[in-house]
């Protein structure tokens, strides 16, 4: 048998995305999002940054700490309904919850260092930091299993083209409102989500709604339809009950409230 095996991490990644919904899939699909890297001081870390700024991306092994369990077959976004081998997959239900991601490196502060393209949500533990080294980690032309096969090139492609995802004029006065009254900025993260395809899917929380499909964003609603590798968000409405929403004192309520007085309860 095996003997159990104890980490501390290191610091924390501190990034715009609170929960699981709201992260991208993969860096490449965090485009420009930036975040920190947090060290802990008293450690010698400030001495095992030395010369980290002369790298352009790093390696980050993080700790998926929000989960609970592995799964030893999970349902990739792109898997076409398949389910897959977990160790055959980059999902998070893993039998140990470690990830690996790249970054780029913008800057270093003493113990923080400022990245972009973060995957992560906030507060993840950081076991590890490694320099991205592009002769020894890259192979553009390496096979991706059940993933259809790149084509070779320079510099590798996803080879899964992404979902068009259109707004209808009435979901996109919505989420117009919404972001302009409330600063709650759902349609980029219903555009990221929905762009990886319209499966159903608890992970990501879609479902069959009717004759449509809907997602769920934190505590909003998003209905959509699909046609080929297009993919139309017809309308927007609060995730909360009746008595939830004119009875509970949260704060978010207010922007629920003045939304069903607006729009409706949808």
């Amino acid at each position: 048998m095996l003997r159990p095996v104890t980490f501390t991490p290191i610091g924390v990644v501190r990034t715009p995305f609170p929960d699981r919904v709201s992260a991208p899939r993969q860096p490449h699909a965090a485009a420009g999002a930036e975040g920190t890297i947090e060290l802990v001081p008293g450690r010698g870390l400030d001495h095992a940054l030395c010369d980290i700024e002369g790298w352009d991306y790093l390696w980050v092994v993080f700790w998926f700490h929000l989960n609970e369990g592995w799964r030893p077959k999970v349902l990739p976004p792109r898997s076409a309904g398949k389910r897959r081998g977990v160790l055959s997959t980059r999902s998070p239900h893993r039998p140990n919850p470690i990830g690996l991601s790249v970054v780029k490196l913008l800057a270093v502060d003493g113990l923080t260092l400022r990245v972009s393209g973060v995957d992560m949500i906030d507060g993840t533990p950081v076991l590890d930091l490694k320099p991205y080294v592009p002769y020894a980690d890259a192979y553009p032309h390496a096979r991706t299993g059940w993933v259809a096969p790149l084509a070779p090139a320079e510099a590798p492609a996803d080879p899964e083209p992404g979902f068009e995802v259109v707004w209808g004029e009435r979901a996109a006065e919505q989420a117009a409102w919404l972001d302009a009254a409330h600063a709650v900025a759902l349609r980029e993260r219903v555009d990221r989500v929905l762009a990886l395809g319209p499966q159903p899917h608890p992970y990501r929380r879609i479902r069959a709604d009717g004759d449509a499909m809907r997602l769920a964003v934190t505590s909003w609603r998003v209905r959509f339809r699909s046609e080929g590798r297009r993919i139309e968000v017809l309308s927007v409405a609060t995730g909360y009950r009746e008595q939830e929403l004119w009875s509970g004192d949260a704060p978010e309520l207010a922007a629920h409230r003045q939304f069903v007085e607006r729009f409706g309860r949808g």
